[in-house]
């Protein structure tokens, strides 16, 4: 349900995208780009009366939704009462102070973290805040923010927040209905992801002093309330006025001046393409909310931006950054053998987490024909060897890669039963006989280097789909070679494409590595210009709406939405439909479970791997809480600095 932006610093593994939802402002899901280490659409949604609370397991008998309450959760109870003084995973004494430094790549040329130009600057997230503030404990939990309190009719219908008295831009100004309401109306406009996202929410109106109602195309969508609650406000006031040179303001542009917010930290100082500095504001009017204690402990935060991941490093190693999210086996196991890490100064240090790991893969372009049969893209992965990478490139560091939902009970196992296979029966038409047969296993080899077994599987895939080997080129019978280019947005992967390359030109491919800067990258990823990119769909323990933006066919249609594949399917829109209205989490887990299977079924990826653990390097004078939170490390908004702490030498 959370899409963290992290602009040029988006190279970050599944599962520590999610460590930025605080810092990003944007209200969706993991978004894709890798490192080696949500929108919606109404299409095909018909409205669906249900008894959500009669039949929720979950939730006490005396359970009423159109009670307000403090939070929201989209299955069972919350942990924290209405009284609760602050997070168990938060301390509550941590000092206030210091300037954390952390170091990002490529560059940025804007401010306006909401629409489809420029690059946005990392953080920016940081200023904003939303009607909900999400609690890292739990799976699907939000607390209020801006909004004191939440209630919706049992039919989810619609949903209604009431904004807290107190809540104030940084300007003084106060947080309004009609805020909420301009916020929704330009963010649908103003970019097609959140005209996606939001589809759903077709009108929000003040219906009290401080309170608006969102109202819905459709009933039954428990999901609803919950993105509503993630929503950033903006201040109307400050769009609609005019800047210091007495220019009238456009929302629709790209900005360097510092935008007007309502969060914890406010823009201090901008470096064009070099850095961006924020500062703590002391007089945040949301500091004693329970959702706020033992948060937000860092005076200053600086995010510094290096070309090269190299160059970011060693950056780190030099003590000109604080923090470092590993996401290289290499680097891990080799890069950290300096002084300051064997006295304990430069930390080294593996968070686990609860967090499904989602996909990373190797995505395939099938809009374009040498794609679309499946047997030409299951050939990719007999001729991927990832057992000789993981012991000679990963340290074995690596798990591979089994479901688009790995490390969770969201993933596919053994052959469909019970509620999944009575899902799955409903399209057995439509579906390959291999969903009800055969559990979806990935090639394997010994490990040693030697995968010829694989790649005559991989021959006799290509064969059967019409592809011959001629003059040692792979070839159709229209005599056209087998071609692809990998399109990489910086050189990290070229040391893992080069091995894979030399199979495919044993199968007679002819490959090519394009590596181009992040916003050519991001141009072509979004135009569909590519043969195969290195692609991370992340996951929740919750998924929801932002699987239509990954998988379904209006979003296969859409330019820049994160169905880059070219996914289109009726039985795969269906199973989506049943995963959005599911009534109770074994409804959710079920169907989930069908859609992994039958995305599996397709291979429409080459899977690769993850770790399950979230690696970190941080200088000592930086803490965190001793137990941390479940799904999230939180950093940074609820780790602090320590300025007692001996401090490392500047270079070593």
């Amino acid at each position: 349900m959370t899409r963290p932006v992290l602009g040029a610093a988006a190279f970050a593994v599944v599962a520590v995208a999610a460590i930025f939802y605080f810092m990003s402002g944007s209200s969706t899901g993991p978004a894709g780009a890798p490192a080696e280490g949500q929108a919606l659409d109404s299409a095909g949604a018909a409205e669906r009366p249900t008894e959500i609370v009669a039949s929720d397991p979950f939730l006490s008998p005396d359970f009423d939704p159109e009670a307000p309450r403090h939070g929201s959760s989209l299955f069972g109870e919350l942990k924290y009462g209405p009284d609760f003084p602050h997070f168990d995973y938060v301390n509550p004494n941590a000092p206030k102070g210091g300037l954390l430094r952390y170091g990002v790549i490529g560059s940025f040329d804007s401010l306006n973290l909401f629409i489809v130009k420029g690059q946005k600057a990392a953080g920016l997230g940081l200023i904003y805040d939303t009607l909900m503030a999400r609690s890292l404990d739990e799976p699907t939990s939000e607390y209020g923010l801006l909004a004191e309190c939440v209630r919706h009719p049992a039919d989810y219908s619609s949903v209604t927040y009431v904004l807290r008295d107190g809540a104030r831009f940084h300007d003084g100004e106060r947080v309004k209905p009609e805020d909420v309401i301009w916020t929704l109306e330009t963010l649908k406009k103003s970019d097609p992801f959140y005209g996606a996202y939001y589809a759903n929410v077709i009108s929000a109106e003040q219906t009290g002093t401080r309170e608006i109602t969102f109202q819905f195309d459709m009933t039954g969508n428990r999901e609803l309330p919950q993105i509503v609650g993630q929503m950033p406000v903006l201040p109307k006031h400050y769009w609609l006025g005019k800047d210091a040179r007495g220019r009238e303001r456009n929302f629709a542009e790209t900005t360097l001046e510092p935008p007007l917010g309502s969060g914890p930290y406010r823009v201090d100082a901008v470096a064009t393409g070099r850095s961006v500095t924020y500062e703590r504001v002391e007089d945040y009017w949301a500091k004693d909310l329970p959702v706020m204690i033992g948060h937000n402990n860092f005076d200053r935060i600086r995010f510094e931006y290096y070309r090269d991941g190299t160059v970011a490093l060693e950056a780190l190693k030099g003590n000109r950054l604080d923090f470092r999210i590993e996401n290289s086996a290499r680097n891990w196991a080799t890069g950290y053998e300096i002084a300051a890490v064997r006295r304990g100064d430069l930390k080294k240090e593996e968070i686990p987490s609860l967090n499904p790991q989602g996909m990373q893969g190797f995505a395939f372009n099938i809009r374009r024909d040498k794609f679309k049969d499946p047997r030409v893209r299951e050939a990719f992965n007999w001729a991927f060897d990832f057992e000789w990478m993981n012991k000679t490139l990963f340290y074995d560091q690596y798990t591979r890669s089994y479901s688009y939902f790995s490390n969770s009970d969201l993933a596919a196992t053994g052959l469909p039963e019970g509620r999944e296979l009575e899902i799955l029966n409903a399209f057995r038409d439509q579906l390959p006989p291999a969903v009800f047969t055969t559990e979806f296993r990935n090639p394997a080899t010994d490990g040693s280097g030697s995968n010829r077994a694989n790649l005559r599987r991989a021959t006799q895939l290509l064969e059967e789909a019409g592809w011959t080997v001629k003059d040692g080129k792979l070839v159709n019978e229209k005599g056209e070679p087998f071609t692809v280019e990998f399109l990489l947005a910086e050189p990290t992967f070229e040391r893992i494409i080069g091995p894979y390359r030399q199979a495919l030109e044993r199968l007679g491919i002819t490959s090519n590595i394009r590596v181009v800067d992040t916003a050519q990258y991001q141009n072509r990823e979004d135009n569909r210009d590519f043969d195969i990119i290195v692609q991370t769909f992340g996951q929740s323990v919750s998924p929801g709406n932002e699987q239509r933006d990954y998988w379904s066919c209006a979003a296969a249609e859409r330019p820049g939405s994160r169905n880059v594949i070219g996914i289109c399917d009726p039985a795969i829109d269906a199973i989506i439909d049943r995963i959005i209205f599911a009534e109770s989490r074994a409804d959710l887990v079920a169907a989930t479970k069908a859609l992994d299977r039958v995305l599996l079924a397709g291979h429409y990826v080459v899977p690769q791997w993850y770790a399950g653990v979230t690696r970190v390097a941080y200088w000592s004078r930086l803490k965190h809480p001793d137990v941390m939170p479940a799904y999230n490390i939180g950093f940074p908004i609820i780790w602090w600095m320590d300025e007692s702490a001996p401090q490392a030498e500047e270079g070593e």
